[in-house]
């Protein structure tokens, strides 16, 4: 692998602000991958000499020794005394030194914190300090042409059928289900017990699940087709069985790819009911005071919607496009990390733009499945994104902040404070900030690419996600509030 070698300026003496001169470093920086410097440090005994000296002259007005005043202790008989906390102290603050002068000096560009076990520096007593750590900084790249791209972008007009489809299925979500005797058909619920085994072993079980019937089922680490077929004789007391292949990328690594077999003991069928459209239930929705009102906001919040997948489809042909040529490999550390912040980054986008909990759980059981592909391709995009907006001076702003965090509360029909406050408890701000910067970097890409406009047809609710893992864990295990019943559409609450 290739290697560099530096050694720091002379040190000087102190400036008149007091400022202490630049440490002598020999310092050895090891390509590992492109993201990924192993650096080797030695620190000359004149510099452990210097700041042994101005350590003891820190703790000399303050020393208390037998038989002195404070102040008034000789300073070997200080440093002797004292050897225990002075070694530890003085290894700190070299290292903490060193450490931000091989940053500086090397232009390592960081992206995690440094891997080192300060307890294992020792600071010899002759000789030089030395010391190794491993740290994950941004790869270096040429930045691909991002002028001129083509992209086909979906475009649709609502029209009154997606609308009176789209008032259904939030009517469906305020249904209520009754005790059903036969058999269930779609659209209809079942009280089930699962058990996932690999042979004899149990994998995991899930206890009294509601599962809403519907083509497909969608777990957090597998997907069975033809879910309604397997259950369309089943009543109360049935047990059927099934065959699901384990996604290549389940947090068990040893159960990827494989099939299991899934057992599902119906407990018990309910059959569902629409309500009727009534002045109680268009307060409940949203506080609507007609169902004009009420159709006016669901318009809405299909052209978010659609705003989102027009959003999506063009990102990620943009995304193709820069990454094309991105050959290089990322951490397995790294992309593992990430992968729970790819999903948080989804749900907050899929919040803003107005999906409700039941297309959330589909999209990141979705995710799930794939999550360290799309995490290295997001990573990657990331990377590519953040040295475009570095180029072009883009910058995130407080407002940008403010009208992200005024998007989630609307949805959400929290307050702004309420919403800013759960971004920032959970940590997910600098997500929040990653999502203003890509969003504006795509928008200087789009702005410069030519577009064909194709036509778009809306998802059908054909899959049914519930969040258990076949394996007994996920990757990423970013909880997805479960609705029994609907959020009531925000304000007019309306969107």
């Amino acid at each position: 692998m290739p290697s560099t070698e530096s050694s720091a300026p002379p040190a000087t003496p102190a400036s008149a602000d007091g400022e202490r001169p630049p440490l002598k470093l020999d310092v050895v920086v090891e390509n590992v991958s492109t993201c990924e410097r192993r650096v080797k440090v030695s620190i000359p005994r004149d510099d452990i000499d210097r700041y042994h000296e101005e350590a003891i002259g820190d703790l000399m007005p303050t020393a208390l020794l037998p038989g002195f005043r404070p102040g008034r202790a000789p300073r070997r008989l200080v440093g002797s005394r004292f050897k225990t906390e002075l070694s530890d102290q003085i290894r700190s603050k070299l290292v903490t030194d060193a450490l931000t002068q091989v940053s500086e000096g090397q232009k390592l560009a960081p992206i995690s914190e440094p891997d080192l076990d300060l307890a294992a520096v020792l600071l010899p007593d002759d000789g030089p300090m030395t010391f190794e750590f491993s740290i994950e900084v941004r790869p270096e790249f040429d930045l691909p042409n991002w002028k001129g791209l083509s992209i086909r972008r979906p475009m649709r007009e609502i029209t009154d059928e997606d609308v009176e489809e789209a008032l259904g299925n939030l009517l469906r979500e305020r249904g209520r289900f009754v005790p059903h005797a036969g058999a269930p058909k779609a659209g209809d619920l079942l009280v089930a017990d699962l058990h996932f085994l690999d042979g004899d072993t149990v994998l995991s079980h899930g206890h009294e699940m509601e599962i809403v019937v519907r083509p497909k089922l969608s777990l957090a680490d597998a997907e069975l087709d033809g879910f309604d077929g397997l259950v369309k004789d089943a009543r109360s007391g049935t047990t059927v069985t099934a065959t699901v292949r384990v996604s290549d990328e389940a947090a068990v690594e040893e159960l990827r790819g494989k099939d299991v077999t899934m057992e599902l003991k119906v407990l018990d069928v309910k059959r569902h009911e629409l309500p009727t459209l009534t002045p109680a239930l268009l307060e409940e929705l949203g506080g609507f005071e007609s169902e004009e009102q009420l159709r006016d906001a669901v318009r809405r919040q299909l052209e978010q919607r659609l705003a989102w997948h027009r959003r999506r489809q063009v990102r990620q042909q943009v995304a193709a496009a820069l990454t094309a040529s991105a050959g290089w490999d990322l951490p397995p550390a790294l992309l593992k990390r990430q992968a729970q912040r790819e999903l948080e980054r989804a749900i907050l986008e899929l919040r803003r733009s107005g999906f409700d909990d039941d297309a959330i759980r589909r999209h990141v059981n979705e995710l799930r499945q794939t999550v360290m592909a799309s995490t290295a391709r997001a990573l990657k995009e990331h990377f590519i994104l953040e040295r475009i907006a570095e180029d072009e001076s883009i910058a995130d702003t407080s407002a940008d902040y403010d009208e992200e965090i005024r998007a989630i509360a609307v949805q959400s029909g929290e307050s702004p404070r309420r919403v800013r406050a759960s971004l920032e408890r959970r940590g997910l701000m600098d997500v929040l900030r990653n999502q203003i910067i890509e969003r504006k970097t795509i928008d200087l890409v789009t702005s410069h690419a030519t577009f064909e406009d194709v036509p778009f047809e809306f998802e059908k609710a054909d899959t049914e996600a519930i969040d258990h893992a076949v394996c007994g864990s996920v990757v990423g295990a970013e909880e997805i509030p479960t609705a029994n019943v609907a959020e009531p559409l925000p304000a007019g609450r309306r969107p």
